[in-house]
């Protein structure tokens, strides 16, 4: 084999990412939302938060933290989370984005699981922490960044037995950290999944897959960020890394806009209006609340919105177009491939499909992931847009494997051969474009035929009452299971279950019309905003939905 004449062995590290944003992008800008009066935004450029992040870096040494040490963030989407995402993996120790809204036990699971050392919280959030912290076995400082009351968390000491304040520390530092160099493979941030069943599973990603995910989301294959745009970054810098959009920016010298706890339509309304961002992306659920309590925001700096995390709704992108005059383009990954593996731009020959029957599917496999859907026998199906199968990927940024210290938390029956086994179920058009019909586990199987719940969801969801629906499958006498659609309907709104079952009629399959309805105030959501469908069948078995059928 002859080897090439390449620099082969320079390393794909966050490193040189830190320094290429410090010194090419120094005056993009940082902007953290407040909501105080007279003063709402905080502002840096690039070069002042990479001199925070040295300092970070040198004050985590100073504590102790060294190579491979985990340090955990309990924060907000700020200045402050993006100068440990800067700091922590480029001084060779792993970033440890916790989830806010994990149960407790969950939490106290994953801090212990992964043995943080450190843990950097926002004050008006300790008291989340504090319900745990008596269980937690490694960690030996807790830093305190904001406003708010952390007494609940214990009390400051300079010493290091307490409570240690972030910009106290920071102070005591000078920019110019001498970062260490580490090798690509080497551990960089970690993400647990949001543990749907059972405990949640941990994914260490490399520097390798993170600067490898960073260059693809500045590709026209993904969202083409640039310098020229200005990204808002609502997805939760816990869930999967904001879906690799802080660490794109920097690379790629994008503003960044961080909206810290205020999620609400009316916030990010002004937010947009304020700052007026290029681009930003969210789970269906924020987009909802911005599109029916938020009409009136002005959108015209938007290019483009990604939405994921679940499917995305035909009326979610019909409305955008018509209220909002923004394109929605659906994207889809999962917290073991770093995210996104697919993207739903429309092709360039739309065939006999129309722009948002494109927008709707699941997206096209993006270049860098290898995508496969098998059988339960495991033969390989083809691309033939018809065939089913579960999706398989493989690719530089997805995982191989979790994050397994003491050997009882991996689950070898998720991967196959060196295939990421998803659970999703889908077919494959020629062209690559995926169609996800459901989650293996909520597939409901009637009279030997397959049914999508996603499917019936999303038309349920254009009808013009109905603000959310979700699709489990219950116990059939006759058929072994039907479908049980619950539906939240859009406020001052009305409608029958006879009526929307036969608005139903004139647009999907017969054998797949829903016999059972139950109306409900809200769609149950897991902690980054899925539809949390094992809670709702929980609530059906035990009695607590109120169900009409229909003959």
């Amino acid at each position: 084999m002859l080897h090439s004449t390449m620099q082969d062995d320079y390393q794909l590290t966050l490193l040189p990412i830190l320094r290429y944003g410090r010194q090419v992008h120094a005056a993009s800008k940082i902007i953290t939302y407040t909501g105080a009066d007279g003063a709402p935004y905080v502002e840096s450029t690039f070069a002042e938060v990479a001199d925070r992040a040295d300092q970070l870096a040198a004050a985590l040494a100073r504590l102790g933290v060294q190579a491979g040490d985990r340090v955990g963030t309990f924060l907000w989407n700020n200045q402050t989370h993006m100068e440990a995402y800067l700091a922590i993996p480029c001084m060779g120790a792993v970033l440890h984005t916790l989830n806010i809204r994990l149960f407790p036990e969950q939490l106290a699971f994953v801090i212990n699981h992964a043995a943080d050392k450190v843990i950097i919280v926002d004050a008006s959030i300790a008291p989340l922490l504090a319900r745990v912290r008596d269980q937690l076995t490694t960690v030996q400082h807790i830093i305190v960044k904001g406003p708010g009351d952390a007494s609940s968390l214990g009390s400051y000491s300079d010493d290091g037995g307490g409570l240690l304040d972030y910009d106290t520390l920071l102070a005591a530092e000078r920019p110019g950290y001498d970062y260490p160099e580490v090798t690509e493979s080497t551990g960089a941030a970690m993400c647990y999944t949001s543990g749907t069943t059972g405990n949640p599973k941990g994914v260490m990603y490399s520097h390798r897959s993170t600067y490898m995910h960073s260059f693809a989301v500045t590709s026209t294959a993904n969202i083409a960020l640039s310098e020229r745009d200005r990204m808002l970054v609502i997805v939760p810098m816990f869930h999967a890394n904001a879906w690799g959009t802080p660490y794109a920016a920097w690379m790629i010298g994008a503003d960044l806009v961080f909206p810290q706890q205020f999620l609400q339509a009316g916030p990010i309304s002004r937010i947009i209006h304020d700052t007026r961002p290029t681009l930003t992306g969210a789970v269906p659920t924020v987009l909802n609340d911005l599109l029916h309590n938020a009409p009136e925001t002005d959108m015209s700096s938007l290019r483009l919105v990604m939405c994921g995390g679940s499917a995305v709704p035909r009326g979610l992108i019909d409305g955008y177009r018509d209220q909002f005059h923004v394109p929605v383009v659906q994207g889809w990954g999962m917290t073991e491939t770093s995210p996104v593996c697919a993207i739903g731009h429309p092709p360039k020959e739309m065939g006999s499909l129309s722009e948002t029957d494109w927008r709707v599917k699941t997206g096209r496999i993006m270049p860098g992931v290898e995508l496969r859907i098998t059988a339960d026998d495991g033969t390989v199906q083809p691309w033939d847009g018809e065939s089913l199968g579960e999706i398989e990927v493989r690719g530089s940024w997805i995982t191989a494997a979790y994050y397994d210290p003491d050997g009882s938390s991996n689950d070898p029956s998720k991967f196959n051969d060196g295939w990421l086994r998803t659970g999703d179920v889908a077919s494959v058009m020629p062209n690559g474009y995926v169609m996800i019909s459901d989650r293996a586990k909520d597939v409901i199987k009637s009279g030997g035929e397959w049914v999508s719940s996603v499917d019936l969801e999303n038309t349920i969801m254009g009808h013009p009452a109905v603000l959310e629906a979700a699709v489990i499958g219950v116990p059939d006498d006759r058929w072994d299971e039907r479908p049980l659609a619950c539906v939240v309907l859009k406020p001052g709104q009305s409608v029958t279950a006879d009526e929307l079952r036969h608005w139903l009629s004139e647009r999907t399959a017969k054998f797949w019309l829903p016999e059972r309805w139950s109306f409900v105030s809200e769609v149950p959501k897991t902690s980054v905003g899925k539809f949390d469908k094992k809670v709702l069948r929980a609530r059906n078995s035990a009695g607590d939905l109120d169900v009409e059928h229909l003959a």
